[in-house]
């Protein structure tokens, strides 16, 4: 087995990333996006879902957090997606539930090329660190798109944002990690032959 491996440069007027990603690591994560509470989600994503992940971004942070949290997940749901190649012999279909203290997160994923995510976090807050709680659905819903996967992450309840925010990439991540997962002896996971 070739290793599944992707590293991606995507270079905008807005933003520069330079990722790295190794889809059968051991959770290891060095992320610099200028974001704490962003690194902090990626950080905890790829420790769970065994992924190693090297990010660093240099986004438009004076504008706001929108190009740099949209552009890091694209990036990282592209890596994903080249990591997987054919998708061949994986599992494709994951699901978990992950809690932090108070607050339960699902999260469903089937990596079936077809990009679609329902996304339901709940959050009250208008920010955590610097990072707008209106960006953390829309990392996980970019994530899903470059990925092209289906994603659906529900939080059932919690009273902290930042157990809200931090149970659903960790169900995602769980999730993910299920998905990827290399089963049988490589053929297409799908009736029409082609993921």
């Amino acid at each position: 087995m070739s290793p599944r491996v992707a590293t991606v440069q995507r270079v905008t007027r807005e933003t520069r990333i330079d990722l790295r990603l190794v889809l059968d690591g051991t959770g290891r994560a060095e992320v610099d996006s200028g974001i704490g509470f962003l690194d902090h989600l990626l950080t905890a994503l790829a420790c769970h879902a065994g992924f190693d992940l090297a990010l660093a971004c240099a986004g438009d942070l004076h504008v706001d957090d929108h190009h740099t949290v949209e552009d890091c997940a694209l990036a990282l749901g592209s890596a994903l997606d080249q990591a997987l190649g054919e998708r061949g012999g994986i599992a494709r279909f994951g699901s978990a539930y992950a809690p932090l203290d108070e607050a339960l997160a699902r999260a469903v994923v089937d990596l079936s090329g077809r990009p679609f995510a329902a996304i339901d976090l709940g959050l009250r807050r208008e920010r955590l660190g610097s990072l707008s709680c209106e960006m953390i659905p829309h990392l996980l819903a970019s994530l899903a798109t470059s990925a092209r996967a289906t994603l659906h992450v529900d939080v059932l309840r919690g009273a902290n944002d930042h157990h809200r925010a931090e149970a659903a990439c960790k169900a995602s991540a769980l999730a993910l990690r299920m998905a990827v997962a290399l089963r049988g002896a490589g053929e297409v996971p799908s009736t029409k032959g082609v993921l």
